[in-house]
């Protein structure tokens, strides 16, 4: 019971550290002159994934690479099966061509780089190299095809930076929301670590197999809070390009920063299973977009199905 309190504890500290830090550090772009675009596109954008961010690192260098791997993975897949799968039943989610084209494909992309690069059963610091390189190449190509053209992706990041409100004004308050949001991202991020390394022992299971299922779950609410909301206001296009950004994020970021810190050995389970699991979520995704531009309350039970499913095999034919 007190890991599961340690989990749940760390969870919170996460999330209100996530969300001081993106309102400070949008504070401080607007302070800076830095546009509402290139700030909604990264800082709101990729926020939501400050969590995730901050166990992985911590899991990297405290030598516990299956929670940092398998949390990422782990978000992956549940960003697609469990979060777009309750969204698309709250309402269906159509997609515009920009979003489809772009980011899903990316997705997609991203998701067989991380085959091709852990097929030597690690993350090398090369390997981390050409992780950044990716992103930084595909925040390039989003923010100059978004800022070339009035598109309604474009308006959206736009919106997504200009309707936060309490955004800190003064500098001081602007340093505090900073300064603030990352000591509770570290705190949360020690807490969960414990909670969740308490429980693995407790039931005998792998850390990768925690770091799969409840770490990933609870890094991935602010995702599951902003999504849910957005398909409740019928912003579908919100719904489906912040689980897009973010599974971009994840892959191509926060293994980046992670490898690069510290090398990442890869799990077995994870090689035999969670990556095939996460390529095929991807591809499932573009499929049920592609056939009809939206996500139908259909496909997404099907979704949650798939997700119940993955849970099934992961805590008994994978549970090792």
């Amino acid at each position: 019971m007190l890991n599961f309190l340690l989990l749940l504890l760390g969870v919170a500290l996460l999330t209100a550290g996530g969300e001081a830090l993106i309102r400070g550090s949008l504070a401080a772009a607007r302070r800076l002159g830095v546009s509402p675009l290139l700030s909604g596109l990264v800082i709101v954008g990729f926020g939501t994934s400050a969590p995730e961010l901050v166990v992985s690192i911590d899991a990297a260098v405290n030598g516990r690479p299956d929670i940092a791997i398998g949390n990422v993975v782990g978000s992956n897949i549940g960003n697609i099966f469990l979060i777009l799968g309750v969204c698309a039943l709250i309402t269906p989610l159509a997609v515009k061509p920009l979003a489809l084209h772009r980011d899903a494909v990316t997705v997609v992309a991203a998701s067989i780089l991380f085959l091709v690069l852990v097929g030597g059963s690690a993350l090398q610091r090369t390997d981390a190299a050409i992780l950044l390189l990716a992103l930084l190449a595909y925040l390039s190509w989003a923010y100059l095809t978004e800022r070339s053209s009035v598109t309604l992706s474009a308006e959206l990041h736009i919106a997504e930076a200009e309707e936060l409100s309490m955004v800190p004004k003064s500098l001081l308050w602007i340093v505090a929301a900073v300064f603030f949001g990352l000591l509770l991202l570290i705190g949360g991020s020690q807490v969960l670590l414990t909670g969740a390394v308490g429980i693995a022992e407790h039931f005998g299971v792998s850390e990768a197999v925690i770091g799969l299922t409840l770490v990933a779950v609870g890094t991935s609410l602010p995702e599951l809070s902003i999504s849910v909301i957005a398909a409740i206001r019928r912003h579908a296009d919100v719904a489906v390009g912040n689980i897009l950004g973010s599974n971009i994020f994840n892959l191509l970021g926060i293994l980046g920063v992670s490898a690069l810190l510290q090398p990442l050995p890869v799990h077995a389970r994870i090689l035999q299973f969670d990556q095939w699991v996460m390529l095929g979520a991807a591809l499932l995704l573009i499929l049920f977009l592609y056939t009809g531009r939206r996500l139908s309350r259909l496909e997404g039970g099907l979704l949650l199905i798939g997700y119940g499913i993955y849970l099934g095999l992961s805590f008994t034919v994978f549970g090792d």
